[in-house]
C-alpha cells in the first residue's frame, strides 16, 4: 500500500518546496488519473452504502495500491458524487491542489463502465493525441484507471462516471492544452498514477505529443524552437501552422533524434540568436548550467575569420550574444553570423547522421530574423504564404 499524505499547500508552493529542498528527498505525490479514480470509487462505495470514511484506495496499472483522502461527497437521489485533490508532492506541477470530482450513476445490472468529461475538463479538437477529436481528454491509462477501481465496487454494473474538474477551465491556460489543441479545460492524465518530482527525462517526454501532433497533420517539415519569441516569429512573421512548431526548450538534441526517428524529412532550426549558437559548437542541451560556451563560440568563429584583435577583444567584454551580434553587424561583419547558422545546421545534421535536412535561422528578442543559411530559406518554402515578399524578406 503506498499512502500519501495530502497537502493542502496552494499557490506556488511547489516552487517554494523545490527551493528549500534537497532533491534527494523530494515527495512523490498522484497524478490527476489516480484522483479521478479514486473519487470514482468512493462514488460506488455512497451509491452501495459502503462509504468508508474519509479514506479511498485504488489499483495502479502496475499492481501497487494507493491511498487517496476524499475532500468531499454528497448524494442525490440515485447520483452519488465525491471529490478529491490533487497532490503532485515536491513537483512543479501547476494542477497541485485542484480539486477533482467523479459524479457517478448505476444504470443498470449488467453493462459497460461509461466514462465521460464534464465541466472543467477539456476537448480534443485536434488529430495526433491520444485521444481522438470530440472525445474529452481522458487519457487512455486513466480509464483504464477508473475502470479497475469502479469494478472493485460494480464487478458487471452498468455505470455512469462523469469526471471534472470545476478549476479546469481557467488553469487550462497555464497548460499545454490549448497549444495540442484540447479546448475548455484540463486533462486526466498518468502513466503510473504517481507522480515524481519532474525529471529532464519527464519533461523531455512531455514535448512528445506535439512532435506526435505535426506528423498526425502530415507535415515534413517542421520548425524547432527554443521557446515562446520563435514560436512568435514562426507563426506571426513566417506564417507556420501551429502544428508545426514545435518548442523544444534546451533539448535540441532529443527533439532532432525524435523527429528523425518519426521520418520527418526537413527540420528548421529557429530561435535567439543566445540559444542556437551553442548548436554550431557541437552543444546539443543548450541549458546555460550544462554548457555556456555562447561568446566563446562567437569569438572564436570571428577570429577564424580574420577579425582584429583589439575587435574581439571588444566583443567578448560585452555581457550578451544578442549586443555582440549587434556589434558585429555594425562593423560589417554580418556575413559571419550567417555562417554560424550554416555551421549549426552542419552540426545538427551530423547528430543525426543526415537522416534529416537541417536549416537554421538566429532571431533577436524583438524577433528580428537576423541570419539564416541556404536550408533555412530551402525549409521556408513549406510553409511561406506570401511568395512576393519572399526574397525581399531573405535578402541580406
Amino acid at each position: 500500500m503506498i499512502a500519501l499524505e495530502l497537502n493542502t499547500i496552494m499557490g506556488g508552493a511547489a516552487d517554494m518546496r523545490k527551493k528549500t529542498k534537497d532533491r534527494h528527498s523530494w515527495k512523490t505525490g498522484f497524478t490527476t488519473g489516480s484522483c479521478a479514480a479514486g473519487a470514482a470509487k468512493a462514488a460506488c462505495l455512497l451509491l452501495k452504502g459502503l462509504h468508508q470514511g474519509t479514506e479511498v484506495d485504488i489499483p495502479l496499472p502496475q499492481g501497487e495500491r494507493l491511498q487517496l483522502s476524499v475532500h468531499r461527497w454528497d448524494m442525490a437521489e440515485d447520483v452519488a458524487w465525491v471529490s478529491i485533490i490533487k497532490n503532485a508532492g515536491d513537483d512543479p506541477d501547476v494542477t497541485h491542489g485542484l480539486e477533482v470530482v467523479a459524479r457517478v450513476q448505476l444504470l443498470s445490472e449488467r453493462g459497460e463502465i461509461r466514462i465521460r468529461g464534464g465541466r472543467g475538463i477539456g476537448v480534443v479538437t485536434k488529430k495526433g493525441l491520444q485521444i481522438p477529436p470530440g472525445e474529452s481528454a481522458i487519457n487512455p491509462v486513466p480509464r483504464s484507471m477508473i475502470q479497475a477501481a469502479v469494478r472493485e465496487i460494480f464487478p458487471q454494473e452498468e455505470v455512469l462516471v462523469v469526471i471534472e474538474v470545476p478549476e479546469g477551465e481557467r488553469l487550462a491556460l497555464k497548460t499545454l492544452n490549448p497549444r495540442l489543441g484540447i479546448m475548455g479545460g484540463v486533462s486526466i492524465l498518468g502513466t503510473t498514477g504517481i507522480v515524481r518530482p519532474m525529471s529532464e527525462e519527464a519533461f523531455k517526454n512531455s514535448i512528445l505529443p506535439e512532435l506526435d501532433q505535426a506528423v498526425a497533420y502530415g507535415h515534413k517539415a517542421i520548425v524547432l524552437t527554443p521557446g515562446n519569441y520563435g514560436f512568435r516569429v514562426a507563426r506571426e512573421q513566417l506564417m507556420v501552422p501551429e502544428e508545426a512548431i514545435i518548442q523544444m526548450s534546451n533539448f535540441v538534441g532529443f527533439l532532432l533524434e525524435e523527429a528523425a526517428y518519426r521520418k520527418i524529412e526537413k527540420v528548421l532550426l529557429l530561435g535567439h540568436i543566445g540559444k542556437l549558437i551553442k548548436v554550431a559548437g557541437g552543444i546539443f542541451h543548450t541549458h546555460t548550467h550544462v554548457a555556456d560556451a555562447r561568446m566563446e563560440i562567437l569569438v572564436a568563429h570571428a577570429a577564424l575569420a580574420g577579425m582584429d584583435q583589439n575587435s574581439l577583444q571588444a566583443i567578448a567584454e560585452l555581457p550578451t550574444v544578442e549586443g555582440a551580434a549587434e556589434e558585429i553587424r555594425s562593423k560589417g561583419w554580418g556575413s559571419l553570423l550567417f555562417k554560424l547558422a550554416e555551421r549549426a545546421s552542419h552540426r545538427a545534421q551530423d547528430h543525426v547522421h543526415g537522416e534529416l535536412q537541417v536549416g537554421t535561422a538566429f532571431t533577436l528578442l524583438n524577433g528580428e530574423i537576423i541570419a539564416w543559411d541556404a536550408p533555412a530559406k530551402e525549409i521556408g518554402k513549406e510553409f511561406w504564404r506570401w511568395p512576393p515578399m519572399e526574397e525581399e524578406f531573405w535578402r541580406k
